[in-house]
């Protein structure tokens, strides 16, 4: 039986590659290849090795989004039908208009809301627009091939296979999809932190009406400054989505090619997850990786030359305009003193065992009409003023033209070719590392083109306040002059052009931990880039603290190999734990009989806690005892003392990794916190000593999995991020936290050295063998070995050979 699957695969690898290797004179033409595959229809071969990682061969771009979206549906069918329900707009129909919607593709608190946005977004023919925009607006023919195989590939899997997974087993809802719909799940990922944040109050917006201000009551105050600033920085600064990166240059290495960890910070259920592949087309490309689901292209990953990762960054990609309003008609604004009436946007949704239900949106030149930043801050849409929302990710579909080049790059110097060719990464910064030993950081997004002078000129008296403390900016919409403009080398108008993208190039070391480019490296710090990229010279989250510690030391060592990143990343180090944790044990061991007052006035017995946090070992490992007592503690000590008051020794721009340091244990929140602390858990019936794992876990085919690392509050690289259930008496199941993690480096040969492990496995379907055998992995902190090179995939023990086709 081997010799026989190696035989099938060595034949079709030798067709593939002798198409590939065809005479361009006897080859046909790329775009008719890619409209017209074969008479049979669109075709690949899935070579699976263990884990169930699929190795896609293809012999062009539209046969590869066939053969991965064939591989996608097979896997992950369930969760990604229920986004495409999504993006029909028709989550109330199926599912209830007031049920939570789905939080993958964007933040919509209701069925209902993610309907009329998404209903509206396909009813305003926005998908098509953009796809009849030529190359790069639009995506080019290798991209349009792409997805046009994917949603066949998908659709192919449906009609030829039983759905097994018990989320969707015979739902209606699970349905063919077309290359429409593929756009648009990119459209989506793309506009997620701008528009896709704003979906309940784009759906509910109304002008007013006699003395009715529309988003909040007749008695709608003016905004409030330092509320809205406030606001939007906890807006993006949600952590519903993150990570971690380095890449070492050369000299660092133990052979002079570089080095790239990626630690990326995800959900671990829903459309978010990452879905591992290699894809192949000989003599054309050959990348392995992640990918988001629903998406044809490798997101983060590997191939013979370069390794990439993403992390989210702290650029801000949208803002408002103020719209001075006609005082007879709130529904028409005026720019230089003319009139322009917003356009309507009347979206009618099916509504499950409902009437269906119709809504008008209000749109404007820049963007759509919004009443508030959150349900508590109001942006009051009143007779004579409205706020509007430009999002420049609402029309890009670049992302993955652009991943598709990082995947054919051959250097660090081609991904960053590639960022300046398609510009479209939304909301992401690039580390990346080559065989050759170079290092790359580049904040190259999509952003709006807020330049600081732009807005010292043009901000309302709101957007004073709001764009230095937080980057949103507040702009005049009635003045022309105020318009965003355009950068020369922008592929279009009213987005930054490459140029002024912050970037640094072959330092030692480049990390990035959803930190400001600033720190990218303590040695080298990146300035002169404008506010809405984020700040410069302030104080540095835990997690960018320890992660520029750890690997700075790790330049410093020198000789570095992949081994070195695979200790990195489950070293599990707890930075906020190295700072306070000695001085908190200490400080408990000296209150007053062992006692402190809890938060409802009562004396608590704290001195066992004491014990413990001495002994605990700065970590979370599963077997740490104290990691579960400093999780709990430290964050409700950092909501009990003000931020001025926590350390002794205030932060310093000339010194930003080492400060604050020295914890003020005098402050009185400090044994109040430790009180409160001790009472939640051992009224959950957990022993202070308990061990990490036995109460941060995963429950997989019955078995309770525990899982090792911490919060990135407590600055802990590994981010796992579980939900304290206090009725529960516990966390609940991990719910988000490190995803698909690759150690990529390279030795002599012609294959890259690499460890890659998806943390939550391939499947989300329970009865899929890969639903947790990864998850296992995870647990015990241990890796899988990728097969890239033929003689590795090949060689595998669990080979297994699937060809997949159309046939109309």
């Amino acid at each position: 039986m081997r010799s026989r699957l190696r035989r099938l695969v060595l034949g079709a690898t030798a067709l593939f590659t002798a198409a590939s290797a065809l005479p361009a004179a006897a080859a046909p033409s790329q775009g008719r290849a890619e409209q017209h595959p074969s008479r049979d229809g669109m075709s690949a071969v899935i070579r699976y090795t263990e884990y169930g990682i699929p190795h896609i061969l293809a012999k062009n771009y539209a046969d590869l989004g066939f053969g991965t979206g064939w591989a996608q549906a097979a896997d992950e069918v369930c969760t990604l039908a229920d986004g495409f329900v999504t993006l029909r707009g028709e989550r109330s129909r199926y599912f209830g208009a007031d049920t939570a919607a789905d939080g993958a593709l964007s933040g919509a608190r209701t069925n209902l809301a993610s309907d009329l946005y998404f209903r509206g977004v396909r009813e305003s023919r926005t998908v098509e627009k953009v796809l009849a925009e030529p190359a790069p607006v639009g995506p080019s023919r290798e991209v349009r091939g792409m997805m046009r195989g994917w949603a066949a590939g998908y659709n192919a899997w449906l009609k030829k296979n039983k759905t097994t997974d018990p989320a969707c087993a015979g739902a209606s809802w699970v349905r063919p999809v077309t290359e429409l719909d593929v756009a648009a799940r990119g459209l989506a990922i793309a506009s997620i932190s701008g528009e896709g944040r704003f979906v309940d109050t784009i759906t509910t917006a109304k002008p007013p009406t006699g003395t009715t201000t529309a988003g909040s009551g007749p008695s709608a105050r003016k905004p409030d400054a330092k509320a809205v600033a406030k606001a939007a920085d906890e807006l993006w600064g949600d952590p519903g989505m993150g990570s971690n990166a380095v890449a070492f240059r050369g000299d660092t290495t133990a052979n002079g090619s570089g080095l790239l960890l990626g630690n990326p910070h995800y959900p671990w259920e829903g459309g978010r997850r990452f879905w591992q592949s290699q894809q192949t087309i000989p003599g054309e490309l050959n990348v392995s990786g992640g990918s988001l689901l629903g998406t044809p292209a490798i997101s983060i990953g590997f191939n013979t030359h370069v390794a990439w990762s993403h992390t989210v960054s702290t650029g801000i990609p949208a803002n408002f305009h103020r719209l001075n309003l006609d005082p007879a008609d709130p529904t028409t604004y005026l720019v230089d003193g003319k009139p322009e009436r917003m356009r309507k946007r009347t979206v009618t949704v099916a509504v499950q065992d409902g009437a269906p239900v119709t809504r008008t949106q209000w749109w404007t030149r820049y963007g759509p009409v919004v009443t508030s930043l959150n349900s508590q801050v109001p942006l009051p849409w009143t007779s004579t003023t409205a706020y509007a929302l430009y999002d420049p990710n609402a029309s890009n579909l670049r992302f993955s033209d652009t991943s598709l080049g990082f995947s054919k790059a051959k250097s660090t110097d081609d991904v960053l070719s590639s960022l300046a060719r398609h510009q479209g990464i939304p909301w992401v910064n690039t580390i990346a590392a080559d065989r050759a030993g170079h290092s790359l950081y580049t904040q190259s997004q999509v952003l709006p083109r807020i330049t600081d002078g732009l807005a010292e000129r043009c901000s309302t008296e709101l957007g004073r306040t709001t764009y230095p403390a937080s980057g949103i900016a507040i702009l005049d919409g009635s003045r022309g002059d105020c318009a965003l403009g355009s950068d020369p080398d922008a592929v279009g108008p009213g987005i930054f052009g490459p140029a002024r993208m912050p970037t640094l190039k072959d330092a030692p070391y480049v990390e990035n931990s959803n930190g400001t480019a600033w720190m990218t490296n303590a040695d080298r710090p990146i300035t002169g880039y404008e506010r809405v990229f984020g700040t410069v010279g302030t104080q540095l989250g835990l997690r960018t603290r320890g992660g520029i510690e750890d690997v700075a030391a790790m330049a410093d060592k020198g000789r570095l190999t992949v081994r070195d990143l695979q200790r990195q990343q489950f070293a599990n180090r707890v930075p906020a734990g190295d700072l306070a944790a000695g001085d908190v044990a200490r400080a408990c061991a000296a209150l007053p009989g062992g006692s402190a007052t809890g938060s409802d006035g009562k004396p608590v017995d704290v001195s066992e806690a004491c014990g413990v946090l001495k002994a605990w070992d700065r970590t979370m490992d599963t077997g740490s005892r104290g990691a579960l007592l400093f999780d709990r503690f430290w964050p409700r000590l950092e909501r009990a003392v003000p931020p001025g008051q926590l350390w002794k020794v205030p932060f310093s721009a000339a010194d930003p990794v080492g400060t604050p340091n020295t914890l003020n244990t005098d402050v009185p929140g400090l044994a109040t916190a430790l009180a409160d602390t001790v009472t939640e858990l051992r009224a959950a019936g957990i022993a202070l000593d308990a061990p990490l794992g036995a109460h941060q876990f995963v429950v997989r085919d019955g078995e309770r999995l525990p899982v090792p690392g911490g919060a990135g509050q407590l600055g802990v690289w590994n981010v796992i991020q579980p939900t304290w259930d206090a009725a529960g008496g516990g966390y609940t199941e991990v719910p988000f936290g490190s995803s698909h993690l690759q150690a990529v480096g390279w030795d002599g040969s012609r294959c890259p050295v690499a460890r890659t492990l998806l943390t939550y496995s391939q499947s989300s379907n329970p009865e899929s063998p890969h639903f947790a055998d990864q998850t296992r992995l995870f647990s015990g902190e241990k890796w899988v070995t990728s097969r890239f090179c033929e003689k590795d995939i090949l060689s595998s023990p669990k080979l297994k050979i699937v060809r997949v086709h159309e046939r109309h």
